[in-house]
């Protein structure tokens, strides 16, 4: 955003929530930053400083605020809107591509060199990819030393520094305490072997019944579940597998997750913050969308509806191959004998079948029968017999999986959109409803509509609006950037 001392000053003043991790506040008189809601004394003009980034208050010298925790803050919207390089290089920084492959790798999969790239992003954030890293790395470690009995020098490894010392010198700078220090200030009783509980933030309203609904009917037995309030599944990270569970709240989502190494800290996180959609601003999307009366009566009662997203693109372009043409009952149906297959071959994914419990889960209750997606190379590899769908639909999932598992395909957030849509386009089988349904939900484009499906089609003819695709698809053009929570909301109206 443009950060405009004026407009900002009055968003710290208000203490507006909406602009939490849009920037940040730094105070020259006390050496510290803080997220815009903080609820200290707002300070004197003449004192303060505003950052478009975390990491470039702490290359300023500020630490972080204890108070309010803006290391903890929302991500920045702009970073699920923008499609260029530098949505996708904070994308794929937050993944923790950095940690795993270095600046080197983040460049490679950008396209750039890393001089250009550090130009770039210092440029737009005040703070190049290292610095940027580095802002999470102290996060990630602060969360796993209040939250875990692992030793410090674990804890150091497992968040991606490079030695103890570092790790020392960076929490002591951010933080103004040595991690011994902020293990001893930590709650009572919040430490449990094996389990990290994680408070996610996100910015009001947040319409958490629509995304509960939305999930619960598609759940797969071994992959994920509703249980009450709770959405439970397993994940595939870069480092090993993980089980969470996402509860929301009235002012965060309460995560449980346990890892099979600490070092998937952040992309699990990372992952869970974009399935639920929680960096969006409700705000922005509410008030474009409510200002077609089509829209207005569903946006002022159900306030802050979110796009369902993905924790893994390519079981995404798997369940939207699988549900071309079928109802979402049909394409369970289907994908529950893939996932058995699958787990035949030693896949990965073991099924437990009967009726999820409807009670309400205690930390990761029942979650660790959950194991996640089977991978790209173990679907290309299945026989026919597994499909159990025409030969052409097949050819599609094979084609699909041999072109991620050689990564010909790639479908993370970090991903060049229109590429990746270019490519799905280029597979047999696939035409712009599957293309489309990946790009908003598997790659996170909150600007797509899909004018030919007939349940927004219906959803359209219920609200009033024209329900041919030609005349569906010029309306929606009133509602960009916004035409896939626009999407969502004609799902629900149908």
């Amino acid at each position: 955003m443009d950060l405009d001392f004026e407009r900002c000053y009055r968003a710290v003043d208000s203490r507006d929530q909406r602009f939490d991790g849009c920037f940040y506040t730094a105070v020259r008189t006390t050496g510290i930053y803080c997220r815009p809601s903080c609820p200290a004394v707002t300070p004197k003009r003449e004192n303060v400083t505003f950052y478009p980034s975390s990491a470039a208050s702490q290359r300023a010298g500020f630490r972080a605020c204890r108070r309010c925790r803006p290391d903890a803050a929302p991500g920045s919207p702009e970073w699920d809107v923008r499609a260029d390089t530098i949505g996708r290089a904070m994308r794929l920084i937050g993944d923790g591509v950095v940690d795993r492959e270095g600046v080197t790798g983040l460049a490679s999969r950008l396209g750039y060199t890393e001089r250009h790239l550090n130009r770039m992003l210092t440029a737009e954030l005040g703070a190049g990819p290292l610095a940027l890293a580095r802002a999470q790395r102290a996060q990630t470690a602060r969360i796993l030393v209040e939250t875990t009995e692992l030793g410090l020098a674990e804890i150091a490894f497992a968040a991606g520094f490079g030695s103890v010392r570092q790790f020392n010198d960076t929490m002591l700078e951010v933080y103004a305490g040595s991690p011994s220090q902020l293990r001893e200030k930590r709650p009572a009783g919040r430490a449990e072997a094996g389990v990290i509980n994680l408070r996610l933030a996100y910015r009001p309203p947040f319409h958490a019944a629509s995304l509960l609904e939305f999930l619960g009917a598609r759940t797969l037995p071994g992959v994920d579940e509703v249980c009450g309030s709770a959405y439970q599944r397993g994940l595939v990270l870069p480092h090993g597998s993980a089980t969470v569970s996402l509860r929301p709240g009235e002012r965060w989502v309460f995560a449980t997750l346990r890892l099979s190494d600490v070092r998937d800290l952040a992309p699990a996180v990372a992952r869970c913050r974009r399935l639920f959609d929680l960096d969006a601003d409700p705000v922005a999307v509410d008030g474009m969308l409510g200002a077609d009366p089509a829209f207005g009566s569903a946006v002022r009662s159900e306030a802050g509806v979110r796009v369902p997203r993905a924790v893994d693109g390519f079981e995404m372009a798997v369940r939207a191959v699988v549900g071309q043409q079928v109802s979402v009952v049909g394409a369970r149906t289907t994908l529950r004998r893939i996932l058995r297959a699958a787990g035949d071959l030693g896949g990965g994914v073991a099924l437990f079948e009967g009726p999820s419990p409807t009670t309400e889960p205690t930390a990761l209750e029942g979650a660790s029968e959950l194991t996640g997606f089977p991978t790209a190379a173990v679907i290309a590899d299945l026989p026919d017999s597994a499909f159990g769908m025409p030969a052409s639909r097949r050819a599609t999932i094979r084609a699909l999986a041999s072109a991620v598992a050689d990564g010909k395909l790639d479908l993370e957030p970090g991903a060049d959109r229109p590429e990746t849509v270019a490519r799905l386009l280029e597979l047999p089988g696939i035409g712009p409803w599957t293309a489309g349904y990946v790009a908003m939900r598997a790659i996170g484009d909150p600007d797509v509509f899909l004018e030919t499906d007939l349940a927004a089609r219906r959803g359209a003819a219920a609200l009033g609006l024209p329900d041919s695709p030609k005349a569906l698809a010029k309306h929606a053009e009133r509602w960009r950037p916004w035409r896939s929570y626009a999407l969502i909301r004609l799902w629900r109206a149908a």
